[in-house]
């Protein structure tokens, strides 16, 4: 019974944790380094070419391209925070993490995650009032109000992280092996030895109710849209408005599955190549993809891109 107790202060008292060891050999230790690091590399590369296109190119700077250039910073983060630390331990044959390490991991993924996804709530009422209202949108979209919506965004965003890393973390803990590469909620939960996880479900239902009533507005708000859209005369002009609105829809919905895989995924008690593999998804694909998915949908930002790359305009425009 003593030693049950002592074992139990020892949990609630974690110098660190250990995160998941991908393989015990060397030479795969370096191809998960080398994959880790090719992906990161391209998703921050990809990024900062939308960050410098919009701040470079005076024809970008509207309201559009001003949350664009946020959700590229958001998605910078957001692999930051975990990527370099995974890569890190696999390159110097580790798995551990610092318990302050691990609480930052948490606060600063849900905070660009949450951030993320209230941001494209913000773009759907954006490219509403654009469609639906334009002659009243340089009045409703002027640049205190777009500095006030994504400054609203940030904090947000920031606001989620701390209530998921309190909730998380406020529980002791009955071990500190943690079966994922980086310190992901629904792992860490499932090593807590208290009923303060309660605080943490309450977190995750609060959250789910806000993401909910945030997916009833993009939905209802692209219903008048293309309502909009179809009613325009030309040809041209329909093509014009769908293409902004297409990369917007199609990332929107690659967050909303990889929020499907964040938390509504199978759970797992032991490691799971499955569980690895969901992971992987939602951590990687939209980082990865939201500036091919923007690039290659809207001109404008094809010819900014052509301008900073030093490329003709048809050789982008040709892909």
């Amino acid at each position: 019974m003593f030693l049950q107790e002592q074992n139990l202060a020892n949990a609630s008292s974690l110098s660190g944790f250990l995160l998941l060891e991908f393989s015990e050999v060397w030479g795969l230790q370096i191809l998960h380094f080398i994959g880790f690091l090719v992906f990161y590399l391209a998703a921050v590369a990809g990024n900062l070419l939308i960050i410098s296109a919009v701040a470079l190119d005076g024809h970008l700077h509207t309201p559009m391209y001003f949350f664009l250039m946020n959700l590229a910073l958001q998605d910078v983060g957001q692999v930051s925070v975990i990527y370099p630390k995974a890569m890190d331990n696999s390159l110097r044959n580790r798995r551990h993490i610092s318990y302050s390490g691990c609480m930052m991991q948490v606060l600063f993924f849900i905070f660009f995650l949450a951030s993320d996804f209230f941001l494209l709530t913000v773009m759907a009422y954006d490219q509403y009032i654009a469609i639906c209202n334009p002659l009243h949108y340089k009045m409703l979209m002027n640049k205190q109000s777009c500095i006030q919506m994504a400054s609203t965004v940030w904090i947000s965003g920031f606001v989620c992280g701390v209530l998921h890393t309190g909730g998380t973390f406020a529980p002791p803990f009955c071990s500190n092996i943690v079966n994922q590469f980086f310190c992901e909620i629904p792992q860490l939960l499932k090593l807590a030895c208290s009923n303060l996880i309660l605080f943490e479900i309450g977190v995750l239902s609060f959250f789910a109710i806000i993401v909910l009533v945030c997916c009833i507005f993009i939905f209802v708000t692209y219903m008048h849209i293309f309502t909009a859209v179809f009613r325009i005369p030309s040809v041209q002009g329909r093509q014009k408005a769908l293409s902004t609105c297409l990369p917007h829809l199609t990332v929107f919905s690659e967050y909303v599955s990889a929020g499907y895989f964040a938390y509504l995924k199978p759970s797992f008690n032991s490691v799971s190549l499955l569980d690895l593999t969901f992971t992987l998804i939602y951590s990687m694909v939209p980082p990865l993809m939201n500036p091919i998915i923007y690039s290659i949908r809207n001109k404008e930002i094809k010819q900014a891109l052509s301008k900073r790359l030093g490329l003709r305009p048809s050789f982008i425009a040709s892909y």
